[in-house]
């Protein structure tokens, strides 16, 4: 615990520390603040917040007061923060010596993660595009016009925790696991364990074809055949599963809607996915072709 704790105290992880703790304290206040809507509702009550948007005060005193107290407020904590911890500031930069770890800095951390289990153009890529924008298109595929102006989890299920597992589970877990899991060597350490920089975990990644003990010698593109109906089956088959189990939602959104949400959806998934299938089978590509791996 002592070595997850110097850890934590370094200066460059403190504000990384405090950014996970608020966005799992604010999500948790949403979660409070949705459940005690939809215990509104179920009474045949409306959403708090509608019943109080009818209220108006002026901005003066009342907002800009607020708003000068919690200025005040981050002023002390930013003046006692720099004179409590000294500035992560190193020496001059040396091009003889590497870091080790050497970390990007923490907000691409998420991205140097993905890059233990995806082929480059994929984790730096593919992946962030899609993530982010399958992220902003919540709003337009949702047709669902309740829970606007409210927090409700019941009227909103899907775009909440759809949007949930892309920013938690594919953004701020990924970015813990970066700056507090991986030491010496981008090794995994759990959070009791020191970093131990002789530290060598020997690894033999193999290719599904490999794991399936394919001739190497055969054509790729016959090699590949079991990489290539895992991805048709994945994004063919749990969609039209999903269809047949959830009707409603499928005349909800649509044909087009559905499968595109479908489709960005089982792209986020596909993260996790991999990632267990490198912990259990150190799986390492699904398809290996001359020109790119997935």
């Amino acid at each position: 615990m002592e070595h997850f704790i110097k850890i934590l105290s370094k200066p460059d992880n403190i504000p990384i520390a405090g950014m996970v703790l608020l966005v799992f304290f604010y999500t948790g206040w949403a979660f409070v603040m949705a459940i005690r809507n939809d215990l509104r509702i179920k009474a045949g009550k409306g959403p708090l917040e509608l019943e109080e948007s009818g209220l108006k005060v002026d901005v003066m005193p009342h907002l800009l007061k607020r708003e000068f107290i919690a200025a005040l407020v981050v002023t002390i904590i930013l003046v006692i923060w720099s004179v409590a911890v000294n500035a992560p500031l190193e020496e001059i930069a040396n091009p003889a010596v590497t870091p080790n770890p050497s970390k990007a800095p923490w907000y691409f951390l998420g991205l140097q993660e993905m890059l233990v289990y995806f082929d480059p153009w994929l984790a730096g890529v593919v992946f962030p595009t899609l993530i982010i924008l399958g992220l902003m298109a919540i709003p337009y595929l949702d047709k669902n016009a309740k829970g606007n102006g409210y927090y409700t989890l019941q009227e909103r299920p899907f775009a909440i925790f759809g949007f949930l597992f892309g920013f938690l589970i594919l953004w701020v877990a990924m970015i813990f696991t970066g700056t507090f899991m991986r030491g010496p060597g981008w090794n995994f350490f759990s959070p009791f364990e020191p970093w131990d920089v002789h530290k060598v975990v020997p690894l033999t990644n193999v290719d599904l074809s490999e794991l399936l003990d394919i001739d190497p010698k055969t054509p790729w593109y016959v090699r590949e055949v079991p990489g290539f109906l895992f991805l048709l089956l994945w994004f063919t088959f749990i969609p039209y599963v999903v269809a047949l189990v959830k009707r409603a939602f499928f005349a909800q959104l649509g044909i087009v809607r559905y499968w595109v949400t479908m489709f960005l959806f089982l792209f986020m998934l596909l993260l996790p996915v991999k990632m267990i299938l490198r912990w259990t089978l150190n799986l390492k590509y699904l398809i290996v072709t001359p020109w790119f791996n997935i």
